[in-house]
C-alpha cells in the first residue's frame, strides 16, 4: 500500500493547561466552534478555550490555546456530550442525562433555567425543517426504552415537537430533516420520524462493537458495519459509495472531505472517499474521541486535545505526482472540485492533467498521454521543446513555470535509448498531425508544422509530401534548412512551390533530373516538372525550361503546351509564338498542330496547311525509306487523309502541287473532290487505286449534307466510269452490278436504263429494278396523300366561306369601326369572324381582331 500524506497531528490543548496537577481529570467530550474550542470534563467542568492558527516558515500548521474560563455545572458526573449552537449563542451540555442550555462565552446556565431531561445522546439537525433561524432542531436518546424525542431549542426555552417509537432501543442517532438514521440493538435503520417509514439497512451486533452513525451529507450518513467496513448509506437506504475498510474495533470516525478518518486504539487511519482505498496511517495511542467541526478535525485523548491539519490539496496531488501516481492524483484532484472556486480549479486541474500527460509520456504510456494532454489544452509546444532543434529558431516559446516535468530534453527523458527515442517521436508525429488543425494549433501552428516537417523528414515519411502540398504554416528557412540537411530536395522544391518561389522549384528538380543532386523521392520527376509547367501561371518560367523539357522528350514535352487549362489567357501563350518555339522539334511540333487543329479546333487556314504538309512530307519521307515500316506509313496516311477530308481550311491548290508525281492516289482523289472535281477523283479512285468501295465512300462523303440531285449525280458519275466502254471488264461490270444493287435510291432509274447494256439480263439487276419500282410507288403513293389533304383543307375553306355568306351585314351611319370608333363614309368594310366591322384602313394597320387576343388572318 502506498501512502499519502493527507493530514498532520498538531497539539491544541496540552495536559496542563487543561488538568493543571490534577491527574485524575480526564477529557470526556469536545466541541469545536470557529475559534472556540470546549472540553468536557469527567469532573463535571466545561473549559473554554481560544484557538489561535500560525504557519510556520516551513508550512507546517501550529495551535496556541489560550484558556478563557471554565464552569463546574453542579453535578457529580461526566460531561457527556457538548454542542454548539453558535445561531443562539448557545451550548448544549448534557450531562447526568439532562441538557442544559449554557451561554457560549460565560457559561452561564440561561436565567430561564430551560433544560432537557431524560436524554442518554444528543444530536443536532443540521438539514432543520422548521425554517425558523431562531431555534435549532435537537434530536435524543429517550431515557425511556425504545424512544426518540425531537425538540426546538429557542434561546431561554424548549420545546418538545414529536416523540418517534423504534423496534429496539436505539444506541445512537444522526438525523438529516426528517430523516433519522438509528443504530439499534442488532441493526442500522432509516426512519422518517414524520411519516413513521422506516427502512432497515443492515444488521450488526452492539455487544461485540460500539456503533457509530455519523451524517456526512445531505441525507447520506456513515456508519460502522459488520466486517471491519464502513458503510455509506443514503436516506433511501442505498449505497452510492463503495465501502471503506476500517480496523474491527474502530471507536469514531469524521469526515474531512475527500477523506474518511477512523480512530482506534493505536491507530489514526484515512481513507479516500473517491476510490476507497487507504492513505494514511498515524500513530496514535488511548484516542477515545473524534469528531470533525466544519472542516477542523480534532481528535483527543483522555488527556490532551490535538487537531488534524490538512495538508493542502494541491500540495497532496503534487506529491503523488512526484510519486508517478497518477490515476490517485486525478481521482484526488477532481474530488477537490467542490472545495475550490470555479475558475481556480479548471486552471489547477488543466496544469494537474498536464502533469500527468508528462509522466505517462515519460513512462512510454503513449495513448494515456494523448488524452490527458488534450483534456489538459496542454500549450503542445510543451511537448516539442523536449524534441531538440524541432522548435523553429524564430520561435519565442518558454516553456511553463514552474516546469510540468523534471526532463530537460529527450535525450534525458529516454536516457539515449535510440529505441525508446523512435517510439517517442512516433507519438509526437501522430500527435502533431491529430492537433494542428485543432483549436489546440491556434496562434502557433507554424512551431507545430514546421515540427511535423522536421520529424517526417527525418524518419523519410510518406507524409512529408501530403504535408507540404496541402495548406500548412512551416517557416521557409527553418524548413528548407532541414530538407536540404536531410537531401529531401523533392520535398524542398515542393516546399518552395509552396512559398511562390516556382523558379527556385523547378531548377532544383531539373537538377534531381539532370543527376547534379540525388534524390529518389520521384522516379517520374521529369514527368512531374512537365505537368507542373503545364498548368503554371508564369509564362517566363515556362519559357526558360521549354528546351530542357523538349530535348528530354519531345512527345512528353509538348504537353506544356496542349495540355494547358482551356481558361487561361491567350495571349500568354500564343500559338504562333509555340510554333516558332517548336521549330527544332518536328514531333513536338506535328502534335501541337494536331492540338489546335483536332482538339482545339482553330480555324485557321495556316495551321491546317501546315499540318497537312507535316503529314504529307512524313508519308513521303516514310515511303521513300527502304526501312519504313507499314504501321507507320498506314497511321500517318490515315492521319493525312482524315485531315484532308474533314477540313475546309487548308490550300488545296497547294497541296495538289506538292502531292503530285507521289504515289498516292486516295489523297489525290481526296483533293479532287475538295476542288468539286468529282469524274477525276473517282477515276482516281477506281482505275488507280483499284478500290471500289473507297469510290462509294466517296460519293457519300462528299454528298454528305447536300440535296438529292446532287448525290445522285456523285453516283451516276461513278456508274458512267464503271461502263464507260475504254475500260469495261468484268471487274467493273460486276462493280457496277454491285453498286445498282446496293444503292438503288441513290439513281433515277431512267437515267440508269438508257446507260445500261442490252445485253445484261433483268435477273441481274433484279435488286435494283425491285428497289426502282418500289422507290416510284412509294413517292406516287405519297403524292397522292399530299393530293387528297390539299382538296380537303381547300373544301373546309369552301364550307367556311359559303358560312359566312349566308348571314347579311347591316351598315348604317350609326354603325362605329370597332378599332377606330368612327362611323363608315362608304359601303366598304372588314368583317372579322366574330362578327365586328373594321374600316379598311384600320384592318391593314391592325391585324388582330379586336375582341380577341389571338392572331387571326381570315376576314
Amino acid at each position: 500500500m502506498m501512502t499519502t500524506k493527507a493530514f498532520m497531528l498538531v497539539p491544541a490543548v496540552e495536559r496542563e493547561l487543561l488538568m493543571g496537577d490534577k491527574e485524575r481529570i480526564n477529557i470526556e467530550c469536545v466541541e469545536c466552534c470557529g475559534r472556540n474550542l470546549y472540553v468536557g470534563t469527567s469532573d463535571c467542568f466545561v473549559c473554554h478555550f481560544l484557538l489561535e492558527e500560525k504557519t510556520l516558515p516551513a508550512g507546517t500548521a501550529v495551535f496556541t490555546a489560550t484558556k478563557q474560563l471554565h464552569r463546574h455545572l453542579g453535578f457529580k458526573k461526566p460531561v457527556t456530550e457538548l454542542r454548539a449552537a453558535s445561531a443562539l449563542h448557545r451550548l448544549l451540555v448534557l450531562c447526568d442525562n439532562s441538557i442544559t442550555l449554557v451561554n457560549m462565552l460565560s457559561l452561564e446556565p440561561v436565567p430561564s433555567g430551560a433544560r432537557i431531561k431524560g436524554a442518554v445522546a444528543l444530536a443536532l439537525n443540521e438539514n432543520p425543517v422548521s425554517g425558523d433561524p431562531f431555534c435549532v432542531e435537537v434530536c435524543i436518546i429517550s431515557v425511556k426504552r425504545r424512544t426518540i424525542q425531537v425538540f426546538m431549542v429557542y434561546e431561554d426555552r424548549v420545546q418538545i415537537v414529536r416523540e418517534v417509537s423504534t423496534p429496539e432501543q436505539p444506541l445512537a442517532v444522526a438525523v438529516d430533516g426528517h430523516f433519522l438514521c438509528l443504530a439499534l440493538t442488532t441493526q442500522y435503520i432509516i426512519l422518517n420520524y414524520s411519516t413513521g417509514d422506516s427502512q432497515d439497512l443492515f444488521p450488526y451486533c452492539s455487544e461485540e462493537k460500539r456503533p457509530i452513525v455519523k451524517r456526512i451529507g445531505r441525507q447520506e450518513f456513515l456508519l460502522a458495519g459488520p466486517g471491519g467496513l464502513g458503510m455509506f448509506a443514503t436516506v433511501a437506504g442505498i449505497s452510492q459509495r463503495a465501502p471503506v475498510h476500517w480496523s474491527e474495533n474502530v471507536i469514531g470516525a469524521a469526515i474531512c472531505f475527500p477523506y474518511v478518518i477512523a480512530l482506534d486504539d493505536k491507530f489514526i487511519t484515512v481513507h479516500s472517499m473517491l476510490d476507497q482505498q487507504q492513505k494514511q496511517t498515524l500513530p496514535f495511542k488511548e484516542g477515545h474521541i473524534l469528531q470533525d467541526f466544519e472542516g477542523r478535525v480534532i481528535v483527543a485523548t483522555s488527556k490532551g486535545v490535538y487537531i488534524l491539519v490538512p495538508l493542502p490539496l494541491e500540495k497532496q496531488i503534487q506529491d503523488l505526482l512526484a510519486s508517478h501516481r497518477v490515476e490517485e492524483a486525478l481521482v484526488l484532484a477532481k474530488g477537490a472540485r467542490r472545495n475550490i472556486p470555479k475558475e481556480k480549479f479548471q486552471v489547477m486541474y488543466r496544469r494537474i492533467l498536464q502533469q500527468a500527460g508528462f509522466i505517462q509520456f515519460a513512462q512510454l504510456q503513449f495513448l494515456e498521454a494523448k488524452e490527458l494532454f488534450r483534456s489538459g489544452q496542454l500549450d503542445v509546444r510543451e511537448l516539442i521543446s523536449l524534441y531538440p532543434f524541432l522548435l523553429p529558431t524564430s520561435s519565442s516559446f518558454t516553456r511553463s513555470h514552474p516546469p510540468l516535468h523534471e526532463y530537460a530534453d529527450l535525450n534525458q527523458l529516454t536516457q539515449g535509448d535510440q529505441e525508446k527515442m523512435a517510439k517517442c517521436k512516433c507519438f509526437l508525429m501522430s500527435y502533431l498531425n491529430e492537433v494542428r488543425s485543432t483549436e489546440v494549433a491556434n496562434g502557433y501552428k507554424e512551431d507545430i508544422d514546421t515540427a511535423l516537417l522536421k520529424l517526417y523528414a527525418e524518419a523519410d515519411h510518406d507524409s512529408l509530401l501530403d504535408l507540404l502540398v496541402t495548406e500548412n504554416s512551416c517557416l521557409l528557412t527553418d524548413s528548407a534548412a532541414w530538407l536540404e540537411r536531410h537531401k529531401k530536395y523533392f520535398a524542398l522544391g515542393l516546399l518552395y512551390h509552396y512559398n511562390n518561389q516556382d523558379a527556385a522549384a523547378v531548377q532544383l528538380w531539373v537538377n534531381i533530373v539532370n543527376g547534379d543532386i540525388h534524390d529518389p523521392t520521384r522516379s517520374d520527376l521529369y514527368e512531374y516538372v512537365v505537368d507542373f509547367l503545364t498548368y503554371s501561371a508564369d509564362p517566363g518560367l515556362v519559357w526558360k525550361y521549354m528546351d530542357w523539357v523538349l530535348q528530354k522528350s519531345e512527345e512528353v514535352g509538348v504537353q506544356v503546351f496542349t495540355k494547358r487549362p482551356l481558361e487561361e489567357p491567350q495571349n500568354s501563350f500564343n500559338p504562333d509564338d509555340i510554333l516558332t518555339c517548336l521549330k527544332k522539334y518536328p514531333h513536338a511540333l506535328v502534335r501541337y498542330l494536331e492540338h489546335l487543329v483536332v482538339d482545339r479546333k482553330l480555324q485557321k487556314e495556316e495551321y491546317h496547311t501546315h499540318l497537312a504538309v507535316l503529314y504529307l512530307d512524313k508519308v513521303l519521307q516514310q515511303r521513300s525509306g527502304a526501312n519504313s515500316k507499314g504501321a507507320e506509313v498506314t497511321e500517318t496516311q490515315v492521319k493525312l487523309q482524315r485531315l484532308l477530308q474533314k477540313s475546309d481550311l487548308y490550300q488545296v491548290h497547294f497541296l495538289m502541287d506538292r502531292i503530285q508525281g507521289a504515289s498516292l492516289p486516295m489523297e489525290r482523289a481526296i483533293l479532287h473532290g475538295k476542288l468539286e472535281e468529282h469524274e477525276q477523283a473517282l477515276r482516281t479512285l477506281v482505275h488507280e487505286l483499284g478500290d471500289f468501295s473507297a469510290a462509294e465512300d466517296y460519293c457519300r462523303w462528299r454528298s454528305e449534307g447536300k440535296d438529292l440531285a446532287y448525290r445522285q449525280r456523285l453516283f451516276h458519275i461513278l456508274l458512267t466510269i464503271y461502263l464507260s466502254p475504254g475500260h469495261s471488264t468484268l471487274e467493273l461490270a460486276v462493280a457496277a452490278v454491285d453498286l445498282l444493287n446496293h444503292h438503288a435510291m441513290e439513281f433515277d432509274a431512267v437515267q440508269v436504263l438508257q446507260l445500261l447494256p442490252g445485253t445484261w439480263s433483268v435477273q441481274l439487276l433484279c435488286p435494283f429494278l425491285m428497289g426502282a419500282m418500289r422507290d416510284s410507288a412509294h413517292t406516287r403513293r405519297t403524292t397522292q396523300v399530299a393530293l387528297g389533304l390539299a382538296k380537303s383543307e381547300n373544301l373546309i375553306y369552301k364550307y367556311d366561306k359559303m358560312k359566312l355568306k349566308e348571314s347579311s351585314v347591316r351598315l348604317s351611319d350609326e354603325k362605329l369601326c370597332q378599332t377606330c370608333q368612327s362611323p363608315f363614309c362608304e359601303p366598304v368594310f372588314v368583317r372579322y369572324p366574330n362578327g365586328g366591322l373594321v374600316h379598311t384602313h384600320c384592318a391593314a394597320s391592325r391585324r388582330t381582331d379586336p375582341s380577341s387576343p389571338r392572331h387571326s388572318t381570315r376576314t
